[in-house]
């Protein structure tokens, strides 16, 4: 079992959130450390955006409670009342990852015994505010997110998973059971991938002022996520047209030879990017629309000599079809992107 850098920021920001109550003497500290659970995020800047939610939430939440002890009562329906007040603000203001933290400032204000004073409270608010303290410090400081990396990680786990369901879709090789679990892992890891893009684009675009490498790199990435989406599109296609299709043992051969070269060159351009091969020949992108305009014109003309037959083989085609553009469009941005690193 691999630990991940959030899993261990948690437990470090609980230990020093309860470490420092118990140094103030400030209890109970376990509010502290459900507070540095809530606010520790995947991102340096959510955690900046989550704080400023955060206080203001909380702010909101500690007000609300203090009125309803002095004027409405601490009672167990009173509690509830004021929650559903304080969830119905915070949706209002849109800050909904603020929720459960101010309704835990607002039960910790709330709990209190009816002779206890402002002081009290404010001790109460002060132990919350501490755990949100040390996951802040915790986040920025500690093992820092690598997202260029991580995103680069998470694109080639997808496209090892999917080129080996691309390999056998046609040809209809794998145990239905291992393709399922296969597929459900691409979808899983295409999820992950456009959270981890989210991730990459907020911190570039908020906490970091862009230069023109900085968009590019961007724009490559984003289309990285586009090219992986669209092969996917292309399994889900095949899986639902092409065996009601009736296709040949010729179609078969066809489909598999165009979809074997469209990861091969998928492989190629992600090696592009990375660097580990060398420069291509200046023809790359014409071969790669002669060969995809060739597959298509001969699927066409199955089409037109058959069109109630072979009307699924064209909906495949053209998913192909687009795979096949994506990838050029993703081999010239990154071109681009390497042109202008050079200057």
């Amino acid at each position: 079992m691999v630990l991940g850098a959030r899993v261990l920021k948690t437990g470090i920001a609980v230990t020093a959130a309860l470490l420092i109550c118990s140094i103030l003497n400030l209890q109970p500290a376990v509010f502290a450390g459900v507070a540095a659970i809530f606010t520790i995020q995947p991102s340096v800047y959510r955690t900046w955006r989550h704080l400023l939610d955060q206080v203001i939430t909380n702010i909101i939440g500690a007000l609300a409670a203090l009125f309803s002890i002095y004027f409405l009562g601490d009672s167990p329906i009173m509690i509830g009342l004021v929650m559903i007040l304080v969830i119905s603000l915070c949706l209002k203001l849109k800050m909904e990852s603020t929720i459960p933290l101010t309704l835990v400032t607002v039960l910790a204000i709330m709990s209190a015994p009816a002779n206890e004073n402002l002081e009290f409270i404010f001790n109460r608010c002060l132990i919350i505010f501490v755990g949100i303290a040390c996951a802040m410090v915790v986040n920025f400081a500690i093992l820092p997110p690598k997202y260029k990396q991580n995103y680069l990680d998470k694109v080639n786990s997808a496209f090892t998973n999917l080129s080996l369901l691309l390999r056998t879709a046609v040809s209809n090789e794998m145990k239905e059971k291992s393709f399922q679990e296969h597929h459900e892992k691409l979808l899983s890891d295409i999820g992950k991938l456009e959270e981890q893009f989210k991730l990459f684009d907020e911190e570039r675009g908020n906490l970091v002022k862009l230069n023109e490498l900085d968009v590019r790199e961007i724009v490559v990435f984003k289309q990285m996520l586009k090219t992986i989406k669209q092969a996917e599109q292309v399994l889900e296609n095949i899986n639902e047209h092409y065996f009601q299709s009736r296709a040949n043992d010729d179609e078969d051969e066809f489909f598999d030879q165009q979809l074997e070269e469209l990861i091969k060159e998928h492989e190629y351009v992600l090696l592009k990017f990375e660097g580990k091969i060398k420069a291509e020949e200046s023809d790359f992108e014409n071969d790669m629309m002669k060969k995809s305009e060739a597959f298509f014109e001969q699927v066409l003309h199955n089409y037109l000599q058959n069109k109630e037959q072979k009307f699924r083989l064209m909906i495949i085609a053209s998913s192909i079809v687009e795979y096949s553009y994506h990838l050029r469009r993703l081999n010239q941005l990154i071109g681009q992107f390497q042109a202008a690193k050079k200057k």
